[in-house]
């Protein structure tokens, strides 16, 4: 936000969404996955302040609220927890919260902090630098960019006082978003309201860009299946899984809702990825079609066992004097068939683990499940594929293709979702 000054006063000039208009508001996908730290101090346009949460929400993003003594006496924290479904931080030293994230994780979670209202007084206090409770010591803590919303009544917001604050607040890298001009709660008229719910939400969303997969849902599959024998045995493969992580860090990174089914692995789940855990083909099977409502995109990077015992014996299997033992082996469900086969469709992505002519199998799997792309890996290389942190690939698609050299799976996970964003954006 820039000042201009008018009379000794500042004027706000507030920027624009790209497209927005009050009257129909546009989809602020680069609000998707943001967390965003909400700060409310003491003011009568704090009530604003529980539609402000519906609509960054609304919007994907997820919002932790913080609240000053003086903004619990407008609005009550347990309202605010009700529409964010976080708990509400008020102190500082709230034993609590010390024994969970503690106030200097609280500044280190958000990528952007918004304080709406901004009260004067609250103004005063941050170009102070004083950190006298938990919002003002976020402020100081915080590597997040910070935005406020002031409110106050016209006399504050002339006040030389407020506009020094401002000026030196917007020096020091801080956005101030309004304030607008209109009648006030005490009768005045004049600029000091605090924006409208809906206009704070857009212009918060100006302040990041849009990744790569904003405002898309992406599912993926990661690592091995275990299919039954006896309550101790099982058939399984040597898929790690990290490929299917990485790829589903990279869409997160990009924006996307993201939505990870992952067999059995050791591995850690990514920020701001949702997890299932499955252990069969069946169960995997069955989260991904219960997923697909709304996705734009699937990735089926798990090592899927193709087949599973056709009886799964209540107790161990005992040995027998005999030297050789048969199972009887049933087709497992074919997940991205089904899912290309669903409709509406998404943008459906195969892999192909492969140990020769790598590329026909893959062409031929493309073509036979009516994929759109299909991701071939030869894991007969070592150093590269199951259980190793670097890969190679060659993507697949109809009518071309492109091969990637090794890298580590995590930068490989964003050049792919590059390449395939490219596809569905």
């Amino acid at each position: 936000m820039k000042f201009s000054d008018q009379n000794g006063i500042l004027s706000a000039q507030i920027p624009q969404a790209a497209g927005f208009t009050m009257s129909s508001p546009q989809p602020l996908t680069s609000l998707n996955n943001k967390r965003i730290l909400l700060g409310i101090s003491g003011g009568i346009a704090a009530y604003k302040s529980a539609e402000l949460i519906r609509r960054l929400m609304d919007h994907g993003a997820d919002v932790r609220v913080v609240m000053t003594r003086a903004a619990q006496e407008f609005i009550t924290p347990l309202t605010l927890q009700a529409l964010s479904g976080n708990p509400v931080h008020t102190e500082l030293l709230d034993p609590e919260a010390e024994a969970g994230m503690g106030h200097i994780e609280l500044a280190r979670w958000a990528d952007l902090v918004l304080i709406a209202p901004a009260s004067a007084d609250l103004m005063a206090r941050l170009a102070q630098g004083k950190a006298d409770d938990l919002l003002t010591t976020l402020f100081l803590a915080t590597p997040a960019q910070v935005v406020l919303a002031p409110a106050m009544n016209q006399g504050m917001w002339r006040n030389a006082s407020t506009q020094a604050n401002a000026k030196l607040l917007e020096e020091r890298s801080v956005t101030l978003l309004g304030p607008a001009e209109g009648s006030q709660a005490c009768g005045d008229v004049g600029p000091g309201r605090m924006l409208e719910p809906d206009e704070l939400a857009a212009l918060t969303a100006q302040q990041f860009q849009s990744g790569l997969l904003a405002g898309k849902k992406v599912v993926i599959t990661a690592g091995p299946t275990r299919e039954a024998i006896d309550p101790v045995r099982y058939i399984s493969n040597h898929s790690s899984g990290k490929m299917g992580y990485a790829l589903a860090e990279a869409a997160a990174e990009a924006g996307a809702t993201t939505i990870l089914i992952s067999g059995p692995t050791q591995l850690a789940t990514p920020d701001r990825v949702q997890r299932l855990d499955v252990t069969s083909a069946q169960e995997m099977y069955d989260a991904t079609m219960a997923s697909l409502e709304g996705c734009d995109l699937f990735i089926a990077s798990a090592a899927v066992a193709d087949y599973r015992p056709a009886q799964l014996a209540e107790q161990k299997i005992k040995k027998t004097g005999q030297d050789t033992m048969t199972i009887e082996l049933v087709k497992n469900p074919d997940i991205v068939t089904a899912v290309a086969a669903s409709q509406p469709k998404p943008y459906t992505v195969g892999f192909a683990a492969e140990t020769q002519d790598v590329v026909s199998y893959a062409r031929g799997k493309l073509e036979r499940k009516k994929l759109d792309l299909v991701i071939a890996n030869d894991v007969s290389q070592a150093g590269i594929g199951f259980n190793s942190d670097r890969n190679a690939v060659t993507l697949v698609w109809p009518t071309d293709e492109e091969t990637l050299a090794e890298n580590s799976k995590t930068q490989l996970a964003r050049d792919l979702i590059a390449r395939i964003s490219a596809k569905i954006t």
